[in-house]
């Protein structure tokens, strides 16, 4: 089972030692067609809204705040709203989300590298320096460390679950997970 999430942030718990936690919001979800487990879905994120949306709205008789669309497994045998009372057995889960992306980073940045030392008017600064061999093979390996994009890919972690509160939606997790505050991601009952 599947479920579209919400990235509220990180706290931690009262206990001692208390332990940090992120806390994630458990978005209002319809079901709007279901076969063999797999269902197509709809919720609510930002005011984008054309023809195509309008259609499917019209289609699956939603109201107009759902206006995003995305296929995940559920344990609802029909349409309507999605059954969430699968998060309140969960032990644990595996979360998915977009990291934070960096943009186009220096291998300083991107892979820890230590860069050149800053004295005496040298020019390494913050470069990679050689990436080469020698004669052989005469040409850079493949999955050289080097500057590029970072950031902004699918990271998948499995948490352990704190608590659920179904009236609320909050889903508390043991640790972190991807992404910035406010983000989308999914979260799936690992067991």
């Amino acid at each position: 089972m599947e479920f579209i999430v919400q990235k509220i942030g990180m706290s931690r718990t009262v206990s001692v030692p208390s332990t940090a936690v992120t806390l994630l919001k458990v978005l209002d979800t319809k079901v709007c067609e279901v076969s063999e487990g797999v269902a197509l879905v709809s919720y609510s994120n930002g005011k984008k809204f054309n023809k195509a949306i309008e259609g499917q709205q019209k289609k699956f008789n939603l109201s107009k705040e759902f206006n995003r669309f995305a296929t995940i497994t559920v344990a609802n045998g029909e349409a309507g709203d999605l059954d969430v009372s699968g998060l309140g057995e969960a032990k644990l889960v595996k979360s998915t989300f977009k990291t934070k992306g960096r943009g186009f980073s220096g291998a300083v940045k991107r892979w820890n590298f230590a860069g050149g030392r800053a004295s005496h008017g040298h020019r390494m600064g913050k470069r990679v320096g050689s990436i080469g061999n020698c004669e052989w093979p005469g040409r850079v390996q493949p999955g050289k460390k080097m500057p590029g994009q970072y950031g902004n890919t699918n990271v998948s972690v499995k948490n352990e679950v704190i608590s659920f509160d179904a009236e609320t939606g909050i889903l508390v997790l043991k640790g972190s997970v991807s992404g910035a505050n406010g983000s989308l991601g999914k979260v799936k009952v690992a067991k």
